[in-house]
């Protein structure tokens, strides 16, 4: 995929987007289905009650769409366009089954944490199953071992590293166009690299996901006029962890995704330190309504993290590339 070519997959997936989204929101306004704001969370959030959610549905499926049509139209509808396809769609029903009780259920719980973790266990070891059949070598370098061609190694590698960034890009999604941003700059890396690597499955992949992102924010921007919800969140959370695995830079996503890795490193030092200490790290975890606590405005943090995770990423590049 060369040139002019490379903004097809992008700009359709962003206009497919932004054409859906305000059915979909007009949608879920009349019929009042609403996000509820959790009670622990910060007080000023209490007036995101009521705004739509689950708008990841719409970027998931139009990304899906329009990677399905140019993978065809490129003759590139292949085994790894379809892990990836099946990555995304799988771990999105797995958000959606949990948004869709929540919403339209009317209950406080939608799936249950041992529910949804084994859901992502499994659909972890499925793409490990599908990455065999492709006939791809199962390839893991270690710290200390080097390069591993081992299945076993791989596979519990991959299960923990897809289902880790799964729950870590949902754990970041708390704020206005947050993940949007920090998502699309990750992406917008990997994009990068599988051009330059001449992985063109790969790279049409991360496009339609940035071109579904961008059209998605323009939504998601504070004031959010609807929010992505777990069927977005944990799409692009697995999916990003399977773009990494399949260029063979598994460990560059802990640089590229700084972001994911220090919200979810927030919550694990804050729960840990409450348990062993009774006392709190931080004023409140993930670590994005820390600073909100600390009297930061939502604008001023999303930015914030935004430009630490462009410099991570270029970092990243500069590193594994």
């Amino acid at each position: 995929m060369q040139g002019t070519e490379m903004l097809l997959p992008l700009a359709f997936s962003f206009a497919l987007t932004v054409s859906i989204m305000p059915i979909f929101i007009g949608y879920f306004k009349m019929r009042r289905y609403g996000q509820t704001t959790r009670e622990e969370g910060p007080l000023w959030h209490e007036v995101k009650s009521g705004t739509p959610t689950m708008g990841g549905l719409v970027f998931v499926v139009s990304a899906a769409l329009i990677t399905i049509g140019i993978a065809a139209w490129k003759e590139v509808l292949n085994y790894t366009t379809l892990t990836l396809l099946f990555t995304l769609l799988f771990f999105a029903l797995i958000g959606f089954l949990d948004d869709f009780i929540i919403i339209f259920k009317k209950q406080n719980e939608g799936l249950k944490s041992k529910q949804k973790f084994i859901a992502q266990l499994v659909g972890s070891a499925i793409f490990v199953l599908l990455f065999s059949i492709s006939g791809a070598e199962p390839l893991i370098t270690l710290p200390i071992f080097g390069a591993v061609d081992n299945w076993i190694v791989f596979a519990l590698f991959a299960i923990i590293w897809i289902t880790g960034f799964s729950n870590a890009v949902n754990l970041t999604d708390g704020l206005d166009g947050l993940v949007a941003g920090t998502a699309s700059i990750a992406y917008g890396a990997y994009a990068y690299i599988a051009y330059i690597q001449g992985q063109t499955e790969v790279l049409l992949f991360c496009l339609t996901i940035i071109g579904g992102l961008i059209g998605f924010f323009i939504y998601n921007k504070k004031p959010a006029k609807i929010f992505m919800g777990d069927v977005g969140s944990l799409a692009l959370g697995a999916s990003l962890a399977v773009v990494a695995l399949m260029l063979r830079l598994e460990w560059s996503l802990l640089i590229i995704g700084l972001v994911f890795v220090i919200e979810t490193a927030s919550v694990i030092l804050q729960v840990s330190s409450f348990k062993l200490r009774g006392k709190r790290i931080f004023k409140m975890s993930p670590i994005h309504h820390h600073f909100e606590m600390s009297g930061w405005s939502e604008w001023r943090v999303v930015i914030t993290f935004w430009l630490i995770g462009l410099v991570a990423a270029i970092i990243g590049l500069m590193l594994f590339v």
